[in-house]
């Protein structure tokens, strides 16, 4: 029988299956041009090497299925209603580790993405010393980068898998003996990383590049997560009060455009890292004009993602069809294909519609705005109306309002169909760190500075004050939804969330019984009607269960892993198996 070879230098957990007599990666061969012992050999090729890491960042956003968009379709503000066949809605039978991180694996997508990005990051920390730096602040700055990406992807993992291997440098031939870490060490670690990296990222870079501000963004965000909420303050404090600003007036592309405001500004691909913007922490770039390679392939296809898919089953009053892929409503609408579709919860419950401008005018498309576009139909002009779909629940793919600021991307290149076109996007902005601010503020019972803070955000959209009586975590992750919807990783930011209550011992919440009962399944329940009512769709139905707050872990990941113990989550088959995680990390 062949052996099984993993080859973790190629990807730290992508495997390579082959016989161990033919592996020809085992031979000892010329070195090639390209070989890391050819290129990390200057600034010049860690510099290269960075890059790489930023391109990883924003593989997070480019994808109808990217792991955001998985993020917000389970949780409280989204569900997946496309293609019944091949993506999970019944999460607490059919979530199972057997995924292969393809397209629409919820399990393996993130966590092949986090340990090859991971891989790059531990790369330069391994090789940053091969050569001698005669400026040591240029060795602390790039190592200070790779620090920082490698606590973004460790900050990703544990608050969606929970405890996970830690790997903290280079791996160069085959390694089979991984063990899970705490989560809770993990956090540590790279809480001291940031720290020391803080010193020595710039205040300012290029677009799309890591600085001191993105570092105690994600500070405060791990410092958060790990329940020292005096260190989350001081580092949220370090940004609020550095070179940065919430957008309170018009600016950028439309800003002469008497039918939009500042939060349709805020939004706009070409604003994100424009200087003026001062709110933009960390932005990524994605510019078609820019060669091939440099962008992506597809865009960010957010339409694709959070728009309803209103160009399907679109019939009129004589049961024809109403709708047609072309002309100014395609243009403006694009081909949305609810993959995220957004809940009741996130349309109409958590909005103060009279004042509100991020839920008023121009910024959202209302259900009922949408109208029929083929011109040989008798209703070509009218508003689409519900009571013709085929079926009812046709209505909650092809038929919803939805936040219109936030997908409106066009498309540039004239060959591809209009789903979210090309354009850079926000990963921290100054928005979200006011709020993480105020929920550190909440955990050590300040709810005064914890309205403050959330005031200043909802101030900026006109909505009223809170009152400090009135800010609670749930309130507080409603104003996350408000504000930082198709942003943030939202089941993760529940998750962690999760975390500190079961760590407090609140309301019932454990570590010790986490997957049976955690905040964010109950929460979920209460807000998102999909899996509360147990609606049918296709051969499924929507389904959700307290296990599944932490996703688990590829089983080709486990079984590859032959001397050692990667541990399962709880719920999912293989968790059996698991032993204690490791707890420090040397």
């Amino acid at each position: 029988m062949k052996k099984i070879c993993l080859y973790l230098f190629c990807g730290l957990f992508a495997t390579t299956v082959s016989s161990c007599a033919d592996a020809d990666w085992l031979k000892p061969k010329p070195l090639s041009f390209y070989a890391p012992e050819n290129v990390y050999i200057d600034e010049d090729g860690f510099n290269a090497l960075l890059i790489s890491m930023r391109k990883d960042l924003r593989a997070e956003h480019y994808d109808g299925r990217s792991p955001i968009v998985n993020e917000h379709a389970v949780s409280d503000v989204g569900a997946t209603l496309s293609l019944p066949s091949v993506v999970v809605k019944d999460f607490a039978t059919r979530l199972t580790p057997s995924g292969d991180g393809g397209a629409h694996d919820f399990p393996g997508k993130l966590f092949n993405l986090a340990y090859n990005s991971i891989k790059n990051t531990n790369v330069l920390v391994s090789r940053i010393d091969n050569i001698t730096w005669q400026n040591e602040s240029t060795r602390n700055r790039l190592l200070a980068g790779a620090l920082f990406y490698r606590a973004y992807w460790y900050y990703r993992l544990v608050n969606s898998y929970g405890d996970v291997p830690f790997i903290g440098e280079e791996v160069t031939g085959p390694k089979l003996d991984f063990y899970t870490h705490s989560r809770w060490a993990i956090l540590g670690k790279i809480m001291k990383d940031l720290q020391w990296a803080v010193a020595w990222l710039p205040e300012r870079n290029v677009p799309g590049a890591e600085t001191k501000g993105a570092a105690n963004h994600l500070l405060s965000k791990v410092a958060l997560a790990k329940g020292d909420f005096d260190e989350a303050i001081r580092a949220a404090t370090n940004v609020i009060e550095g070179p940065y600003a919430l957008m309170s007036g018009r600016f950028g592309i439309h800003r002469n455009n008497p039918d939009r405001n500042v939060i349709w500004d805020l939004h706009r691909p070409e604003n994100m890292n424009d200087p003026v913007n001062t709110e933009t922490i960390l932005a990524v770039v994605d510019r078609y004009t820019d060669p091939e390679g440099a962008r992506t392939v597809e865009g960010n296809v957010l339409a694709r993602a959070y728009n309803p898919a209103w160009w399907q089953n679109g019939r009129d009053s004589e049961g024809k069809d109403g709708m047609v892929l072309n002309g100014a409503q395609y243009d403006t609408l694009f081909e949305g294909n609810a993959q995220s579709r957004p809940t009741q919860y996130y349309v109409y419950e958590i909005w103060d519609f009279r004042n509100d401008i991020r839920r008023k005018g121009n910024n959202w498309v209302e259900w009922w705005q949408i109208r029929y576009n083929n011109p040989a139909s008798v209703d070509f002009g009218k508003p689409v109306s519900r009571a013709n779909y085929p079926i009812p629940a046709d209505t909650l793919k092809h038929s919803y309002s939805f936040p219109h600021y936030k997908t409106y991307i066009p498309e540039q290149l004239p060959t591809v169909r209009p789903m979210g076109g090309h354009g850079d996007m926000y990963i921290f902005r100054l928005a979200e760190t006011y709020l993480v601010r105020a929920e550190a503020y909440f955990w050590k019972g300040n709810h005064a500075a914890a309205a403050e803070d959330i005031n200043r955000v909802r101030g900026r959209a006109k909505a009223l004050p809170v009152s400090q009586n009135e800010v609670t975590l749930d309130f507080i992750f409603d104003e996350r939804a408000r504000e930082l919807f198709a942003e943030e990783p939202r089941h993760g930011e529940m998750v962690r969330a999760s975390f500190l209550l079961a760590k407090a011992g609140t309301a019932g919440y454990s570590l010790s019984n986490f997957s049976q009962k955690n905040w964010f399944h109950d929460r979920v329940m209460a807000k998102n009607w999909f899996f509360k009512v147990a609606l049918p769709w296709g051969e499924q139905v929507f389904r959700i269960a307290p296990h599944n707050a932490l996703w688990p872990v590829p089983e080709t990941i486990i079984a590859a892993n032959t001397l050692g113990v990667i541990n399962q989550n709880e719920g999912y088959l293989g968790s059996e198996k698991n032993l204690p995680p490791v707890d420090d990390i040397k």
